[in-house]
């Protein structure tokens, strides 16, 4: 039985720090997996900014609530569903992805928890468990699943390469050349059919 597992942000819809980098003028806050393989880091960079500003989840949740889906990610997903399971496993936390799975139309999110001061400052993070995505895949392979896996940044990797089948998805030519072992695409339509073809197999 199969499953597909995969990545929300640059993948079904547009990064979240990177909307916001630019809705609040800090270019800082571009950063991204795609560009900081180590997530800690990234994330203690990122709250450190928000401190310096003065930004806190309620700035944050202003700009997720005019993101939408990436052109095509609802079909797409819609399609993949009436096919097989799916999980999208993303380091992002629920504070952030309600509207967007709304606008998904509700698929099964696995992601992380923000910790909240009372006045809204976001002072730490709390992952589900280590090396989240490759974690799960492996717990969902012990029992009994082939796993399917899709992604876009460096944090991907795991769950990609510890699959039956896996897929670069709108990736970065640094990361695709990095893995020319991994077929990559750029289109839904070519990443379905590479899914389907995968659990024809």
């Amino acid at each position: 039985m199969y499953i597909t597992c995969l990545d929300m942000e640059g993948v079904l819809v547009p990064e979240i720090w990177i909307a916001f980098a630019e809705a609040s003028g800090i270019p800082e806050l571009k950063r991204t997996t795609r560009d900081e393989p180590d997530y800690d880091k990234l994330m203690r960079y990122r709250l450190d900014i928000l401190k310096e500003h003065h930004l806190g989840l309620k700035e944050i949740q202003a700009t997720i609530a005019k993101i939408d889906p990436l052109p095509g990610a609802r079909e797409f997903l819609d399609k993949l569903r009436e096919e097989t399971q799916v999980i999208i496993l993303s380091d992002t936390f629920e504070q952030f992805a309600q509207p967007l799975m709304r606008k998904l139309n509700w698929p099964t999110l696995f992601c992380n928890t923000l910790e909240v001061a009372p006045d809204g400052a976001i002072t730490g993070y709390r992952m589900r468990c280590p090396q989240s995505k490759l974690t799960t895949v492996r717990a969902l392979q012990s029992a009994g699943f082939q796993t399917i896996a899709a992604g876009d940044s460096h944090n991907d990797l795991g769950m990609i390469q510890a699959s039956k089948a896996g897929f670069l998805f709108r990736s970065t030519d640094a990361i695709k050349a990095e893995h020319p072992e991994l077929p990559a695409f750029d289109r839904f339509d070519d990443l379905l059919a590479a899914i389907r073809g995968a659990m024809a197999q």
